[in-house]
């Protein structure tokens, strides 16, 4: 495998999506791409600003645009809103990337989730059983984020691809 094939950072709230891209990004000398700040740009506000402006359907669409358009381009490490990947148009477009799954067991979820501005009523074990089995379908990889740290999943996701990590961790 090599540095120009797009990775993809999949997960529930909490589960480090944003923090693992980054560091593997850096690795992989890519750019990174983030859906916070996408819908921020291309739709005038947060992932909970949306939803309550525009209700969850809305914003599970402008999830899933951000991932098609980011695929779309040169190859980067995107991190992608849990939602994408209910979307059959998503999971298709990410046969293309090295998708990893970061995950942790429900309780580190929702203790991380009690200090964001999410929304508010994320409930961890309804979305795993919503969301896990398209997780496991589409993941090349996955990582326990409730006993790795984000440079042990940065290291496996490299060493996944082919390539070398670091082993200082």
């Amino acid at each position: 495998m090599s540095r120009n094939k797009p990775v993809v950072v999949v997960g529930l709230m909490g589960s480090g999506k944003s923090r693992a891209g980054r560091l593997i990004a850096e690795a992989l000398g890519l750019p990174f791409s983030d859906s916070d700040p996408f819908l921020k740009k291309r739709y005038g506000g947060s992932a909970a600003q949306i939803a309550a402006r525009d209700g969850a359907d809305t914003l599970h669409r402008y999830e899933a645009d951000h991932v098609l358009h980011e695929l779309a381009g040169e190859p980067e490490v995107i991190a992608a809103a849990a939602s994408t990947v209910e979307d059959p148009r998503v999971r298709e477009a990410l046969g293309k990337a090295f998708v990893l799954w970061v995950d942790a067991p429900d309780e580190v979820l929702a203790q991380r989730m009690k200090s964001s501005d999410h929304r508010p009523d994320f409930d961890p074990a309804a979305m795993r059983a919503r969301r896990e089995p398209y997780f496991r379908e589409v993941a090349n990889l996955r990582c326990d984020v409730g006993t790795m740290l984000p440079e042990q999943v940065r290291d496996a996701t490299l060493r996944e691809m082919g390539l070398p990590g670091d082993d200082r961790h």
